[in-house]
């Protein structure tokens, strides 16, 4: 299959393409070929400056009429152009994302319809936006009358992640937008090029100019004076825990909003009541060698995969925990890996035993070649750093005491590019790194229990709380485990569906703030209260001068 054609794109600042002050770039590398395909612009502080500055000018030009404090449906109009551009350009756009970060080339095509999808759920809010203004609030006194204003909180800094390139961005641009934000936008240095190509189809469709401004470059030199920026009305980041906590600080000096998706660590509870096979597909969304898709035309969303490099991969930052129930009969996981049902010393059936069975042939049999491969399940990680941390993890992991139960290097049949096997782990403790720490590779961790009591302990022995899911029969287990699980997000019999009109984001050391859904406008929302007061008597706290 052919390239998507790599355009030499500069930093969009103010509806123009400008080069970066210092004149900096940055090679952009294929990690399926380890080849650089290209560069990007490496903003810096000063171009952060010009950013902020144009983003302000749009905010308030014209006294805000042209963007600002426009109808909301003036902005939909806008938010439907890019969606409806973004569906036009769909086959390029995933190419250029498969390349860029190393994605199937089929899921980066459904990451597409997803974008799509959520600037035009945004468009229909933003027009929502307008009824919803002005909505009286009840008092207990009829002498005053209260309503309340939704405006925008400002000038927003979006800084997104290498995984969901384009998806990420519209997450947080689309409600931004529709909300009446403007907005500077610096994507991960890893996988920008679709978000460049995002302000193509801004201007394309004549964004007026400042609205969106999209700054390429590396965390320190462009993220950081973005984040600390006085002009800076507010920050939505998503991306690690120790880079979040550095934000807080930034934003703290000037009490500045920040609204935060981190580092995870979720389990997937599976419970012994459950058929195996359609457990499998409850957490594998399999069918045959497929991966079922959801309807994106009746679900605006879709199912993501349980190996690669998924935030909420099966279910966050895998490796994810996959905890299978003992049912209180004597099991241990195999040293090394032969026949999980032969090697227990128990002759009742073992559910845990069959399902470590089938995960390894299901491993084994996962297509992991270069993203434009037909049939590709899994690509390259995104970078040579990613690569050499993922094989780190993984050796500490083995010399910690766990087993390599599958995987754990490179396929054989591929001799470059940052490709690593799915990777089966069991035997592992609790203190290990590999348990307790996100990995973002297509790493899975597999640890045992005897009764509900402990699953559920085990699930919330985590500084994260990003999502967890439980698979069972028994819905009276399920709604009390979905109580029980200390994360933002719950899947009851599935893992992994993400919709538009559903709040998304997580609890601890995850982050705070939601993501998606009315809850997703509301970030970018500041709600002003207004009250008259309406008798034609004098009013004041105290009796007049004139009448005592």
């Amino acid at each position: 299959m052919a390239a998507a054609a790599i355009s030499n794109r500069q930093l969009f600042i103010d509806g123009e393409w400008r080069k970066p002050i210092l004149g900096k770039r940055i090679p952009v590398i294929n990690p399926a070929t380890e080849e650089s395909i290209g560069d990007i612009p490496a903003a810096t502080a000063e171009d952060v400056e010009l950013a902020v500055e144009a983003a302000r000018r749009a905010l308030t030009r014209n006294k805000g009429k042209d963007w600002s404090r426009a109808p909301g449906a003036v902005r939909a109009k806008y938010l439907r152009a890019i969606g409806a551009k973004i569906t036009e350009k769909k086959s390029d756009l995933a190419k250029l994302e498969s390349l860029d970060c190393g994605k199937p080339l089929d899921e980066a095509a459904w990451d597409m319809d997803d974008v799509a999808g959520c600037f035009e759920y945004y468009a229909d809010l933003a027009e929502a936006l307008d009824g919803k203004q002005r909505s009286q609030v009840s008092l207990p006194m009829e002498t005053f009358k209260c309503h309340i204003l939704r405006e925008p909180i400002g000038v927003v800094g979006l800084i997104t992640p290498w995984n969901y390139p384009l998806l990420m961005a519209a997450w947080k641009v689309a409600p931004a937008l529709a909300a009446g934000c403007t907005a500077i936008l610096k994507p991960s240095e890893l996988s920008s090029m679709t978000c460049l190509e995002l302000a193509a189809v801004c201007e394309e469709v004549g964004i007026p100019a400042g609205v969106l401004n999209v700054l390429t470059g590396l965390g320190p030199e462009a993220g950081a004076p973005l984040a600390s920026h006085p002009h800076v009305d507010k920050i939505a980041f998503t991306g690690s825990t120790d880079t979040g906590r550095k934000i807080m600080t930034a934003a703290a000096q000037v009490v500045k909003p920040v609204t935060l998706e981190l580092g995870g660590k979720s389990p997937i509870i599976v419970f012994d009541d459950v058929e195996i096979d359609k457990a499998f597909a409850n957490i594998f969304w399999l069918n045959g060698d497929c991966w079922i898709i959801s309807d994106k035309k009746l679900l605006n969303g879709h199912f993501l995969g349980a190996f690669g490099q998924m935030v909420r991969s099966a279910v966050q930052h895998l490796a994810f925990w996959c905890i299978i129930d003992a049912c209180c009969l004597k099991l241990y996981m195999p040293r090394p890996f032969q026949d999980p049902i032969k090697d227990s010393d128990s002759t009742e059936e073992n559910i845990s035993g069959e399902f470590l069975r089938k995960l390894v042939i299901w491993a084994q049999n996962i297509k992991v070649s270069d993203p434009f491969e037909e049939g590709c399940r899994l690509g390259p990680v995104v970078s040579e750093g990613q690569y050499e941390k993922i094989k780190k993890i993984i050796s500490t992991a083995k010399s910690q005491g766990a087993t390599i139960l599958y995987g754990g290097g490179r396929p054989q049949h591929l001799g470059k590019g940052y490709f690593v096997e799915p990777t089966i782990i069991t035997d592992v403790e609790t203190s290990m790194q590999i348990w307790r720490e996100e990995v973002f590779g297509p790493v899975l961790c597999v640890k045992t229990f005897k009764t509900e009591e402990e699953a559920i302990e085990l699930a919330n022995d985590t500084h994260y709380g990003l999502g967890g899911a439980v698979i069972s029969k028994d819905p009276e287990r399920c709604n009390r485990i979905s109580e029980e699980i200390q994360a933002g997000i719950v899947w009851i019999n599935c893992s992994q569906p993400c919709f538009c009109q559903a709040p998304w984001g997580g609890n601890k050391r995850s982050g705070f703030g939601r993501e998606l859904g009315e809850w997703g406008l509301d970030n970018y929302l500041s709600i002003k209260q207004v009250t008259e007061y309406v008798s034609d008597d004098a009013w004041g706290w105290y009796q007049s001068p004139s009448k005592l």
